[in-house]
């Protein structure tokens, strides 16, 4: 197997050689319906290998909401091997290491830190419960609206319309492309369509049935207050080595994360909240929030903690958090239908990493589609079934992983807010959980891509009929 996977990294290094494939006209046409960072990253990657690509996005423009997001060093590695120009965009949109470690120790970590005021002599004190080194640069953050400003540079300008809301595909037989149709009355044609439309996909309601539970989001009864702080404002209220480093405030029925993005410029800031009320709207997810809900979420926690809210605007987005952990989607694809990112395995997001297991499902489908495109040039009349092969195959390698994710983010988001945090009694008990957390993280970190990549292989050209699996020598990038 060692020797297998050294095959494969060579051959994803001639990849990012080969920036442009010549086209025959035998390559497969892909429809990816949704232009957030995921649907974009693998655009870049199939264009990359050959495919031709056209991207239908319903927002009328690019610009997201100016929250934070990070990415785990692997999850950095994986975009490199899609296309290089991703890390490249993610570090042009200003991200930086969450924590800024000095020469003397140049690690990022994860801190979790007590934000329970348990100490009356002093209310500004707080106790580090656990930290777990990520290495050098081992979380990178930046602005969601500033990356994909950067992604959509790497894309021709033709390969993107906007203002396209997706009604039904139609598959039309052996034989024929699916016909795409939009709700403005227009259609479009392809071999394939990928769904990268996030955790509301219209593409899983079409693959699954609109009456399939798993056709639509549950709510996690968590929600989500989320704002940009000026970085000065931030250290006025935590101080300079809390505010330009990670930090997750932990305590009962609540946690509050933040974080250093905009080249150390601002603050993003996360206030976690129990809620055990039925959300009013599944159709709207995203409300108005307060300034005096925080507080009152809050009440009775550490001096730190309240000051930062302070700086928090009067009112923000309060994001309502669905997910897919009620209903988990039984199968990613459908002949030549898939999902990728949310649209499969929208997950609550308190491992930091639903964005990185997207981006994983990228590199696996980019790796899929160089395969198809060499099939499609060598037997044209093999398309279809090459695409359905490869579609299997990331159902098969993506699936049990990424819906692993989905559970572990529910169950961390249960030991950051345990009642147990408030009970000085019960607090032993409560920071016996670090070790736990600490499997399920390295699970995320230490994923082995490489193994990924070489399974992939193998499960395509296994279903395509080849005799020599991974084996075969051609080559893939």
């Amino acid at each position: 197997m060692v020797w297998q996977v050294y095959t494969i990294i060579f051959e994803l290094a001639i990849m990012n050689e080969n920036m442009n494939p010549s086209s025959t006209g035998t390559e497969p046409e892909i429809i990816i319906i949704g232009g957030g960072i995921i649907g974009l990253v693998l655009t870049i990657g199939l264009l990359r290998v050959g495919v031709k690509v056209k991207v239908y996005e319903q927002a009328q423009g690019f610009r997201e909401i100016g929250a934070g997001i990070a990415f785990t060093a692997n999850a950095i590695r994986c975009m490199n091997l899609i296309d290089q120009s991703i890390p490249v965009a993610l570090r042009s949109s200003g991200s930086v290491a969450t924590s800024n470690g000095g020469a003397e120790d140049p690690d990022d970590y994860l801190r979790w830190i007590d934000g329970y005021d348990r100490h009356r002599e002093d209310p500004r004190k707080q106790r580090l419960f656990y930290k777990l080194s990520a290495g050098p640069r081992g979380f990178e953050g930046c602005r969601r609206d500033q990356f994909l400003e950067s992604l959509v540079k790497c894309i021709p300008p033709n390969v993107v319309e906007l203002k396209k809301r997706l009604d039904t595909i139609e598959d039309r037989g052996e034989g024929q492309k699916l016909l795409v149709r939009f709700t403005d009355g227009t259609t479009a044609e392809a071999d394939a369509v990928i769904g990268c439309d996030g955790v509301k996909s219209r593409v899983r309601q079409i693959l699954l049935g609109e009456d399939h539970p798993a056709s639509r989001p549950s709510y996690s009864h968590c929600m989500a207050y989320r704002t940009l702080i000026p970085m000065a404002q931030a250290k006025e209220a935590l101080g300079e080595y809390k505010a330009t480093n990670q930090h997750n405030h932990i305590g009962p029925n609540a946690n509050l994360l933040h974080y250093p993005v905009a080249n150390n410029t601002m603050m993003n800031a996360v206030a976690f909240v129990r809620d055990p009320n039925k959300w009013p709207d599944d159709s709207q997810t995203v409300a108005v929030g307060t300034k005096d809900e925080v507080r009152a979420a809050f009440q009775g926690w550490c001096a730190p903690v309240r000051d930062l809210i302070e700086r928090f605007p009067d009112t923000m987005s309060k994001w309502a958090i669905f997910d897919l952990w009620e209903y988990p989607v039984p199968y990613y694809n459908n002949d030549r239908l898939c999902l990728a990112g949310d649209a499969a395995h929208a997950t609550s997001p308190h491992h930091g990493a639903g964005a990185g297991q997207g981006i994983e499902d990228a590199l696996c489908l980019t790796t899929l589609m160089r395969e198809v495109v060499t099939e499609c040039r060598a037997h044209p009349e093999a398309k279809a079934k090459a695409l359905t092969a490869a579609f299997r195959a990331y159902n098969q390698v993506r699936r049990t992983r990424s819906q692993w994710l989905v559970n572990s983010s529910r169950r961390v988001c249960d030991l950051h807010q345990q009642a147990e945090w408030a009970d000085d009694a019960k607090l032993t008990k409560a920071e016996s959980v670090f070790e736990e957390m600490k499997d399920r993280t390295f699970k995320i970190w230490h994923f082995d891509y490489e193994g990924m990549v070489a399974e992939t292989l193998q499960g395509f050209r296994q279903r395509m009929g080849w005799a020599n699996g991974i084996a075969k020598t051609t080559q893939i990038y």
